[in-house]
């Protein structure tokens, strides 16, 4: 197990302030990697990551988007993503991946080398990745790894 990388946004939206890992120490961590051009994100994985924003104590967990640009750049800039979260009443902070200077990837999907969007990053409560997934994990598994994740014992503790 490896430590998560600290993300590389550019600006957060839904929160007065830049969230990083270390301010998130001591609660487990769930990203939801986005484009708000994929069917796959806006269809499932932000309709779920909402579900879990409203169904767990933010004590425990928080819960945040990446919005994590690869392509159709010129459509997807932060006056359509401020409305896009708007309309989809998506409350939880957003990140705007850092766009790379010389590649398509942005820095942090990079850093977690995500394949892909729709993906899910799960981070314990002392800041070790504990799962990346591209696709869709069901719901009644993404609940139940985030109650083990909640129920473990804390290094700090």
């Amino acid at each position: 197990m490896k430590k998560a990388h600290e993300f590389v946004v550019q600006k957060w939206l839904n929160t007065e302030l830049p969230i990083s890992l270390n301010s998130l120490s001591g609660k487990v961590v769930m990203i939801s990697a986005f484009q708000m051009l994929c069917p796959g994100c806006v269809g499932v994985s932000l309709p779920q990551a909402k579900n879990v924003f409203d169904s767990f104590s933010s004590s425990d967990l928080a819960v945040l988007g990446l919005h994590t640009v690869f392509e159709h750049h010129g459509a997807m800039k932060e006056e359509s993503l401020k409305a896009f979260l708007y309309e989809n009443r998506i409350h939880f902070p957003v990140g705007i991946d850092m766009p790379a200077k010389k590649r398509t990837i942005p820095e942090t999907m990079e850093k977690y080398r995500i394949e892909g969007t729709p993906s899910t990053v799960l981070i314990d409560r002392d800041g070790i990745l504990r799962k990346l997934k591209f696709g869709h994990i069901p719901d009644l598994l993404l609940g139940a790894e985030l109650m083990a994740l909640i129920n473990e014992k804390h290094d700090i503790e």
